[in-house]
């Protein structure tokens, strides 16, 4: 494969071999930093009930959290 080489700062040398995993070249932190995320390979990893149950849990922690926002505003 061809390679290309390019400038960077020093600050964003250092962030970028911060973030370098054991074995990995930079071209493979660039690329995982840079690959577009999808949850689609997360489809169908629950079960209708699972995820009834973690929506109902999302929901009551949301609404925790505005309470708790609420609490704060007013003092």
């Amino acid at each position: 494969m061809p390679t290309r080489t390019i400038s960077i700062s020093e600050e964003a040398y250092r962030r970028l071999k911060a973030l370098k995993r054991e074995g990995e070249s930079f071209s493979d932190v660039i690329l995982r930093l840079t690959s577009r995320s999808s949850l689609w390979h997360l489809v169908g990893a629950l079960s209708e009930e699972e995820a009834a149950r973690l929506e109902e849990a999302i929901a009551e922690n949301r609404e925790k959290a505005k309470r708790a926002l609420e609490r704060r505003a007013k003092q």
